[in-house]
C-alpha cells in the first residue's frame, strides 16, 4: 500500500524510492539525516540542511514546528523523509521523544489547515525495517 494514497498519520515507513513514487502524487519532498546528530544542535544542523533553511532559522522546537507547519514555505502536500530515524530514537530517547512530538504536532495542524505533512522514516539499505 502506497502511504501517499491515504492522509498521512503519524511516523510511517517510507516507501522505496520515495522522491519517484512522491513526484506521481505531487508531493514534494524533503530528506533530513539523522545518522550524524549527537545533540539538540546537531539536529537542528540537519533540519537546517535538509529543509535548505536560512541561517536565520531559530534552530529550536518552536522554530521547526514554524517552518513545518508555514504555508508560505513548505508545499500544501509535503513529506519529510527522516533518514536513519530509528537508530537516532535508540541512540537519543529522550531528543527523540521531543522531536516526535513536534513532528506530530506540525503534522495535526497541518491537516487543521487542510495541508498534508507525510513524515516518513528510512533507514540504511543494510538495515531492516522493524515496522
Amino acid at each position: 500500500m502506497n502511504v501517499f494514497n491515504e492522509a498521512p498519520q503519524g511516523i510511517q515507513a517510507a516507501p522505496h524510492d520515495p522522491r519517484i513514487v512522491a513526484a506521481g502524487y505531487q508531493v514534494a519532498v524533503r530528506e533530513v539525516d539523522l545518522s550524524r546528530v549527537r545533540d539538540k544542535e546537531s539536529l537542528m544542523l540537519a533540519f537546517l540542511r535538509g529543509l535548505a533553511l536560512t541561517e536565520s532559522f531559530g534552530r529550536n522546537w518552536d522554530a521547526l514546528y514554524d517552518v513545518l507547519t508555514d504555508p508560505d514555505a513548505r508545499p500544501a502536500r509535503f513529506a519529510l523523509v527522516l533518514c536513519d530515524y530509528e537508530h537516532f530514537r535508540r541512540r537519543h530517547k529522550h531528543l527523540g521523544a521531543e522531536l516526535e512530538r513536534v513532528l506530530l504536532d506540525a503534522q495535526r495542524d497541518a491537516a487543521a489547515q487542510g495541508r498534508c505533512l507525510w513524515l516518513l522514516a528510512e533507514e540504511p539499505a543494510s538495515d531492516p525495517r522493524h515496522w
